[in-house]
């Protein structure tokens, strides 16, 4: 064995962190803990019964070509009908402009690994996705965060942190936004908002880099444009995935993007992991060319809006004044705020004793910000440990709102 292991570890290792929700998912195994701490879509909305089917028909007919390796862009076919179902929805791209990726966590990680140098700045919201911050600083890159209102990244302020950085000669290498039911915030940003951000980007000439796994999952009011579609003109790279829309196991996302970009993104991948497994993009393309995924998309909203209320009217019922969180309209989460002073870390232990996890708000705070919050998952529990689990949640509050 190495006798002294830290000095050979690279810089890029040492500044990487374990996933705290991961960690958490360990703590979390116990049977009699609910728990509102992952992002885990709904194990009873999987179809098992029709993949079942599709993949023996793919490897009675096709097996051999499925089984082997694939092209780094992804299946044609599954990248095609990725476009077409983009353009329908009012999109201009073409083939050239779509990359499958090994699950968008991999397209965040290449797109650090083509853009981030160590040192470099990158704009985030506060609060932002986990697993993007995380990406962004294992490549070395400096967050710097632009705080909520009810719509989502203020654009005053995003207009002047850009025009404070300017002033030093720093230019982010991009703004990222989840515009729609955000992680962990659940807000979605009005179109309004998001043509602000847009004409701000172009006024300081950065790259927006839209993330958006939760966007086909809306309950309820007006679906928003992509930032992509309103932007027109290459200045945004779109992520997005079928594990929150369909079924996580299968690791499959993708990246649109100018495709000046899109070639940047296939060398990256090709010294990465060669390519996504080629059975399961044939298996995601042949299940979409059936119809089978939008009538499945149907139900997961259908159950997702049901838990959604089923939590929400949980929060009315049992949780103590002063506890305030917001009410998406699609999505997977909600986030939750205790009154100012609170910290949630002195209430998560509290929270375990009484059998009931959650997320720490602080650590989508790229500042350490938020210590009075919490993101809550409604989509992978059952409505009536849902209602358990508010129950014991709301106490642990109470109980340490007696403390304070």
């Amino acid at each position: 064995m190495i006798s002294d292991l830290e000095q050979i570890y690279s810089t890029n290792i040492k500044g990487m962190k374990k996933s705290v929700i991961r960690e958490l998912l360990k703590l979390t195994q116990r049977p009699e803990v609910i728990s509102f701490a992952g992002g885990l879509p709904a194990p009873e909305s999987f179809p098992v019964q029709h993949l079942k089917e599709i993949t023996a028909d793919i490897l009675d007919n096709d097996g051999q070509s499925a089984l082997q390796y694939g092209a780094t862009e992804g299946v044609t076919e599954l990248r095609q009908i990725m476009v077409d179902r983009y353009n329908a929805q009012g999109m201009d791209i073409e083939l050239k402009n779509l990359v499958i990726t090994t699950s968008s966590q991999q397209g965040l990680d290449l797109l650090a690994k083509i853009f981030i140098n160590r040192g470099d700045k990158v704009i985030c919201g506060l609060p932002s996705y986990l697993g993007g911050l995380g990406a962004f600083n294992s490549y070395g890159a400096e967050m710097i965060g632009i705080k909520f209102d009810e719509h989502g990244m203020r654009a005053d302020l995003l207009d002047e942190k850009l025009a404070e950085l300017k002033l030093q000669g720093i230019k982010p290498k991009f703004i990222y936004i989840i515009p729609d039911f955000q992680n962990p915030a659940g807000i979605t940003m009005p179109e309004s908002r998001r043509m602000e951000i847009i004409e701000i980007a172009k006024k300081y000439d950065v790259l927006i880099v839209e993330d958006s796994p939760y966007r086909e999952i809306r309950f309820e009011g007006k679906a928003q444009k992509t930032i992509f579609q309103l932007d027109g003109t290459g200045q945004v790279i779109l992520l997005g995935t079928f594990s929150k829309i369909f079924v996580p196991g299968f690791r499959i996302g993708w990246v649109v993007a100018h495709e000046a970009i899109v070639d940047k993104f296939v060398t990256a991948k090709q010294s990465t992991d060669l390519c996504t497994p080629t059975l399961n993009q044939k298996i995601v393309h042949k299940y979409i060319e059936k119809g089978y995924f939008d009538t499945n998309l149907k139900e997961i909203i259908k159950q997702y809006h049901a838990k959604r209320d089923n939590m929400l009217q949980a929060f009315r019922d049992y949780m103590p004044a002063g506890v305030k969180w917001t009410e998406p309209e699609g999505g997977l989460f909600l986030f939750l705020s205790l009154p100012e002073g609170m910290d949630a870390e002195n209430l998560f232990q509290k929270a375990i004793e009484n059998n009931v996890a959650f997320v720490l708000g602080s650590v989508f705070h790229c500042d350490g910000s938020g210590k009075n919050t919490m993101r809550i998952n409604f989509s992978f529990m059952p409505t009536d440990k849902t209602t358990e689990g508010v129950k014991r949640l709301a106490k642990a509050i109470k109980e340490e709102m007696e403390i304070q």
